[in-house]
C-alpha cells in the first residue's frame, strides 16, 4: 500500500510537482515554447476583439487545449524514450497519436477562432 500526503499538503506537493511539469516542458521541449508564446499573444488578442464573452471563453479554451494536448504529447515522447532509444514500431505509434492528438487541437482552435470572427 502506498502512503503519501493527504489533505492541504497533497494539494501543494501536487501543486508542486505540476509547476516543475511545466518548467521542465518549457526548459525541454521546444514545441511548447512556440505554442505557449502563441498562447500568450493570442489570450491577449483574445481580450481587444469585439467578440462575446462566451465566444472569448471557447477562443481561450481551445488554446489550453493545445497546450494540454502538447503536454501529454510531452509525457508520452519522455516515457517512449526512457524505454529505448531503438526504434520499434509501437513507440513509434505511440508519439505519432501522441503528435495527431496536438494536430487535432490545433485544428479546433483554427477553426474556432475562424468561425468566431469570421
Amino acid at each position: 500500500m502506498k502512503t503519501g500526503h493527504t489533505g492541504i499538503k497533497r494539494i501543494i506537493y501536487a501543486t508542486g510537482y505540476s509547476i516543475k511539469g511545466l518548467k521542465a516542458a518549457w526548459h525541454n521541449e521546444a514545441a511548447f515554447r512556440q505554442e505557449g508564446v502563441a498562447a500568450v499573444v493570442l489570450i491577449t488578442l483574445s481580450f481587444f476583439l469585439p467578440v462575446t464573452k462566451l465566444e472569448q471563453l471557447a477562443m481561450i479554451g481551445s488554446i489550453a487545449l493545445i497546450l494540454i494536448a502538447e503536454l501529454m504529447n510531452s509525457a508520452i515522447e519522455a516515457v517512449v524514450d526512457r524505454i529505448s532509444d531503438e526504434h520499434h514500431e509501437l513507440s513509434g505509434r505511440a508519439k505519432d497519436i501522441g503528435s495527431a492528438a496536438v494536430f487535432i487541437a490545433l485544428a479546433f482552435a483554427a477553426f474556432t477562432w475562424g468561425f468566431i470572427l469570421i
